[in-house]
């Protein structure tokens, strides 16, 4: 019988813009046990809502005490789970997010998202959240549906990798910014450290494939997850599944590598869930698949494929 734990979003729970395997865990948890987790929107003072009524108490004391450590964004954990050793793949079903702010922020910013030479006039605006409508309202009046999704999850980083900044998505995952991560969709992790480490933050309302100029719609989110332990399933990088599609990972620096990497990456998925040789499943990845460029921002690019299910029923 599974447990169901809360974690609350407070200093004690949370880390500000870095991962690091010697931290130790905020909850340990039983393999299959549900975890829900609060979390702060990344950003600091300057990226809050110019109404003091709407910017909660528990953000302002988590920027005036926690220290910044390589990036910004606020993220709840480490958790361990019991029984996770380096090797096993831990299994993160996506089970419910809400919203804890009625508003997010985007910004341009110095030097960072994809064309930083030709957007100097810099920027934030302030986008109403409206969950009874499912929507929100940018300043200029478009409203776009509501898609909210954890640009980060992972696990604690190898303990030889010492303190690792949050910008960069790396092998345990992190700040992927990919927007299929939403509730339905399951998340598969590498563990490099007992009890795995799992991390959650940097919410987001909603995203477009890109995220071109440097963020999301960024607010504060609340999660619900499973957490599994799988000793059956190898793998050095994450990948997912969506109720309809299994998805390959790619992150590097060359968006050309993170798209090697994530075709060869779905290559090995198809091998070992069908009969399929290694050039069939290549040519099917050519028929069926369909690569989406994740993010262009991070350091790390993202590009991830997507292969419907029903392309690999019966074989």
């Amino acid at each position: 019988m599974s447990t169901h734990h809360e974690i609350p979003a407070t200093p004690e729970t949370m880390v500000l813009g870095y991962f690091d395997a010697a931290l130790p865990p905020v909850l340990t948890v039983e393999s299959g046990d549900t975890v829900t987790l609060h979390s702060h929107p990344a950003g600091g003072r300057e990226s809050l809502h110019p109404d003091p009524a709407r910017v909660p108490a528990d953000l302002l004391h988590a920027l005036d005490t926690l220290t910044p450590g390589g990036g910004p964004h606020f993220v709840t954990g480490p958790v361990h789970v019991a029984g996770a050793e380096p090797g096993d793949m831990l299994q993160v079903d996506i089970l419910d997010l809400t919203f804890r702010l009625d508003w997010g922020f985007v910004s341009i910013m110095p030097l960072l998202g994809t064309l930083p030479d030709e957007f100097t006039d810099y920027e934030t605006i302030h986008a109403d959240i409206d969950t009874a409508r499912g929507v929100c309202r940018l300043p200029w009046g478009t409203e776009l549906p509501l898609d909210p999704f954890f640009g980060i999850m992972g696990t604690a980083p190898p303990a030889a990798w010492g303190r690792v900044g949050s910008p960069v998505p790396r092998a345990f995952g992190g700040n992927m910014d990919n927007k299929e991560m939403r509730v339905g969709t399951t998340l598969y992790l590498p563990v490099f450290n007992p009890g795995g480490g799992f991390y959650a933050g940097d919410g987001h309302g909603v995203q477009g494939d890109g995220e071109v100029c440097i963020t999301a719609l960024e607010t504060g989110l609340t999660g619900t997850f499973r957490l599994t332990v799988r000793k059956d399933l190898t793998g050095a990088w994450p990948f997912a599944e969506t109720p309809t599609d299994l998805m390959s990972i790619g992150l590097h620096e060359s968006l050309d590598e993170a798209m090697r990497q994530a075709v060869r990456e779905m290559v090995r998925l198809v091998c070992e869930r069908t009969s399929l040789t290694r050039n069939q499943a290549y040519m099917l990845c050519s028929l069926a698949g369909n690569l989406r460029i994740t993010q262009t921002v991070d350091g790390n690019k993202g590009v991830h494929m997507l292969m419907p299910k029903m392309a690999l029923a019966g074989q």
